[in-house]
């Protein structure tokens, strides 16, 4: 009888020992009845959370970066007026009104820079608009004379009247005047927020400190105080340091400036101390520029003696007073502070370039505090040399060089050790 169909499938599928292969279990999820794990909803749900978070983290980081970074300028502030508010303090005064009077003393110093700067610069703008038509004269008569044309002012003028582009640019500044107002109301407001923190960090200082080491176990209250009490010795040092340092460059200019009768030589002095010693890398060099501007008005050749001076003084500043003066209080590297200043401005612009300096120092102390320092030895390579008569000099050196690459050297010194 002729096999069926299913017999013959079944004799196909048959081991050669005769008996069935076991049968496979179907794969996860591969049968009809397949249920999702438990532990996939959660995971999603979970890593949706997280995206959330970091999506509203990361937009109110952005939205408040203004905000911090003027808490950041206010707490280097306060930690610079602190030496003051607490020596006041411990005299019996409130550390409120303490405050209150240093803020109120930097207040009318600023005001007073300010004022002094401001009626300079317009007594320049009044006398620059007034002598303009005598310089525009003297101009056109040299233009006359070198190149044979008949030029006159009227026609200069009216020629810039109706120009395009001085309407054009009465209109671009016509446009812009909401711009500058808005620009400047948020300045002002910025200045506010600044100056309240910083009053609050300096008055409630001690408040602040007990609030931040309540949370933290006793070890680490100890680090915490320290760091606060470095933060304030070097941010208070580096302040001091360079107002001393702006005094005495006020002063050494404005005997330069008194000397060669240049006008405004007060406020120009003051000028030249502060931009100088606060604004760092540049501050020189934009200091030096506005001097020279009102000395040139005078005299061309004054403008020139203004700028040796600075150059001059400078180098002086450099390699002189500024080692003596911040040997105690920020005693850094100029490398490193240059470099920390290229970093501060990368990060935080013009905020960041005037507070990364006491901010490596604070930092370059707090390290300093927990990193172990041994005796170094008293070997002369350490100070970069070698002592007299040690080791052999450099002809001795090239001339055993030269000797040993001579052909033959090296065979005629083992003939001679084996005679």
């Amino acid at each position: 009888m002729a096999p069926t169909d299913e017999s013959g499938q079944a004799a196909q599928h048959a081991s050669p020992l005769g008996t069935t292969p076991p049968t496979r279990p179907p794969a996860e999820g591969a049968g009809p009845n397949a249920r999702m794990p438990r532990w996939l909803p959660r995971a999603m749900v979970l890593a949706l959370a997280l995206i959330a978070v970091f999506q509203l983290g990361s937009w109110a980081f952005h939205q408040l970066i203004g905000l911090l970074t003027n808490i950041l300028i206010a707490f280097f502030l306060a930690l610079a007026i602190e030496p003051a508010v607490s020596k006041m303090a411990a005299r019996g005064m409130r550390r409120g009104l303490a405050t209150f009077l240093v803020f109120f003393g930097v207040l009318i110093v600023t005001a007073g820079f300010v004022t002094l700067l401001g009626s300079m610069l317009a007594g320049q703008i009044i006398k620059i608009v007034e002598d303009f038509p005598d310089y525009l004269d003297s101009v056109i008569a040299w233009i006359n004379g070198h190149f044979h044309t008949d030029l006159k002012r009227v026609d200069v003028q009216e020629g810039l009247l109706r120009s395009d582009w001085l309407r054009n640019y009465v209109q671009n500044s016509a446009t812009g005047v909401l711009d500058v107002s808005a620009q400047v109301l948020g300045g002002l407001f910025q200045l506010l927020t600044i100056g309240l923190f910083s009053f609050y960090f300096a008055a409630d200082g001690p408040r602040l400190r007990r609030a931040i080491c309540s949370v933290l176990p006793p070890a680490r209250q100890t680090e915490v105080l320290r760091a606060w009490e470095i933060a304030v010795d070097k941010t208070g040092g580096y302040i001091y340091s360079r107002g001393l340092m702006a005094l005495v460059s006020g002063v050494a200019h404005f005997v330069l400036l008194q000397a060669l009768d240049v006008p405004y030589a007060p406020v120009l002095a003051v000028w030249v101390g502060l931009v100088s010693q606060f604004i760092p890398t540049i501050g020189t060099y934009l200091a030096g520029a506005l001097p020279m501007l009102i000395a040139f008005t005078v005299d061309p050749w004054y403008a020139l003696w203004v700028l040796v001076f600075v150059v001059i003084y400078q180098q002086f500043e450099n390699y002189v007073l500024q080692p003596k003066l911040t040997s105690k209080t920020v005693d850094i590297h100029p490398a490193v502070a240059f470099g920390s200043v290229i970093a501060g401005t990368a990060l935080l612009g013009a905020v960041g370039a005037l507070i990364a300096i006491p901010a490596v120092a604070t930092l370059q102390a707090f390290l300093g505090a927990y990193v172990k320092r041994y005796d170094v030895t008293d070997d002369p390579r350490v100070h970069g040399h070698r002592k007299r008569g040690e080791g052999p000099s450099p002809f001795t050196r090239v001339r055993a060089l030269w000797e040993r690459r001579r052909p033959g050297t090296q065979a005629s010194g083992g003939d001679d050790g084996s005679s």
